[in-house]
């Protein structure tokens, strides 16, 4: 079953059970996927479905911080309530030994030697790290094993 018929599958269940919390999130992230295939005139597979959960985990991050910034609770609660949905539809998160095995596997195929190769290791790391990972977090450390 793909990610979207998953989700598809959870707002008739949020619906039926009638949990306005869960269903409002579900709707916030099928209402992204629509977005993107109305503008771009495509069908959004899974792989494309994991850059926009992970682009709607990233706001959910950074509201989260800004929230607290301004002791804003009861929308911290609400941003992380929803950080708790999206991430339900994300793979298992990769570990730092793992990254950081994926990363050298990628240079020694691009033979990345220089901060320059960066953009060829990223572009071998990111399908398969999406929604798995942090890919500022990735970056940074190319960047630190480039150097």
């Amino acid at each position: 079953m793909s990610i979207k018929d998953q989700l598809n599958n959870d707002i008739k269940e949020a619906m039926r059970a009638r949990d306005k919390d869960t269903l409002e999130t579900l709707r916030l992230i099928s209402a992204a996927i629509k977005q993107i295939e109305v503008d771009e005139r495509i069908v959004v597979d899974d792989a494309r479905l994991l850059a926009i959960l992970d682009k709607l985990c990233k706001q959910r991050k950074e509201s989260i911080s800004q929230f607290e910034a301004a002791s804003r609770t009861d929308l911290v609660d609400k941003e992380s309530f929803q950080l708790n949905v999206i991430q339900r539809y994300l793979p298992t998160p990769l570990t730092e030994a793992e990254i950081v095995d994926m990363i050298r596997n990628a240079m020694q195929e691009t033979g990345a030697t220089a901060v320059s190769d960066m953009g060829k290791v990223m572009a071998i790391l990111k399908p398969h790290m999406q929604g798995r990972a942090d890919m500022s977090k990735v970056s940074a450390l190319i960047k630190s094993q480039l150097n």
